[in-house]
């Protein structure tokens, strides 16, 4: 497949889990609306995306489907300061509110769907996209998003997934003898790749998915398309966390409020 221009190419977010082993911050929330620096983690996501020329976005949703909605449907009001005249309801918006020229699809796939079915049940928003984006509305990372683009479209299978060496939830000790010679709270680990979510499809792997509740992207449709032969790997070596627990929520706000986040590329 020929190169396509990536604001041909859909970018479709997993956005309806309940983010359950975080709930110090998702009491009320879907886990893609946690925030971090004060914005949905999504929003960072769709930044990321929108640096690199991507403007469409299709979210998948499921749990508290309206507050990701209003979100985006009250995104002005959202994202600037106004002034409401409560006497004639009229109001006056001030500054700058955001210059992102996104079309965002919000398709409801389920309370309870699993990954692939939440997939199957948007195929409709990517019928006519040769190619689009999927990645998991809970991880940031400075993956380079042209890199991944041209890797797929070189090597010519359906599917791409993103690898990356794990992060140790532990500290890890280099020693000699009884002696600590090195101490690393929370190392990335060299000794094996992960799934890093941030793949990429060719449309053809949605007939791999099909719309049953049960149905997991990982461990149905990725394995019929592994038999297959169809699924390549991209190396990211780069930054990737995914927030799983208050302490990952913690570290992304701090790099973020520190001016240090890796993923800011906008």
């Amino acid at each position: 497949m020929s190169q396509v221009d990536p604001a041909d190419i859909p970018v479709v977010i997993l956005a309806g889990g309940k983010g359950t082993r975080i709930r110090e911050a998702s009491e009320s929330l879907p886990k893609p609306m946690i925030d971090v620096g004060g914005k949905p983690i999504m929003w960072h996501i769709m930044k990321t995306y929108g640096a690199y020329g991507h403007r469409k976005f299709v979210l998948l949703l499921g749990y508290k489907a309206w507050t990701v909605k209003e979100y985006f449907l009250r995104y002005r009001e959202n994202t600037s300061d106004f002034t409401v005249n409560l006497n004639n309801n009229e109001t006056e918006f001030h500054g700058e509110y955001g210059s992102e020229d996104f079309e965002i699809t919000m398709a409801y796939t389920g309370l309870n769907t699993l990954t692939g079915g939440r997939l199957s049940r948007a195929s409709t928003y990517l019928a006519d996209a040769p190619a689009f984006m999927l990645t998991y509305g809970d991880g940031l990372a400075d993956i380079d998003i042209p890199a991944l683009r041209d890797f797929h479209f070189g090597h010519g299978k359906i599917g791409t997934v993103t690898a990356v060496h794990p992060t140790s939830r532990f500290g890890e000790l280099e020693t000699d003898g009884t002696s600590v010679t090195d101490f690393s709270e929370k190392p990335d680990l060299n000794t094996g790749v992960v799934n890093g979510g941030y793949f990429m499809f060719n449309r053809e792997f949605l007939e791999y998915t099909t719309d049953d509740d049960g149905e997991m992207l990982e461990s149905d449709a990725l394995q019929r398309l592994t038999k297959d032969g169809q699924l390549n790997y991209y190396l990211h070596k780069g930054f990737w966390r995914g927030m799983d627990t208050y302490r990952e929520y913690v570290e992304l706000n701090g790099l973020w409020d520190d001016g240090t986040a890796p993923w800011r590329v906008w």
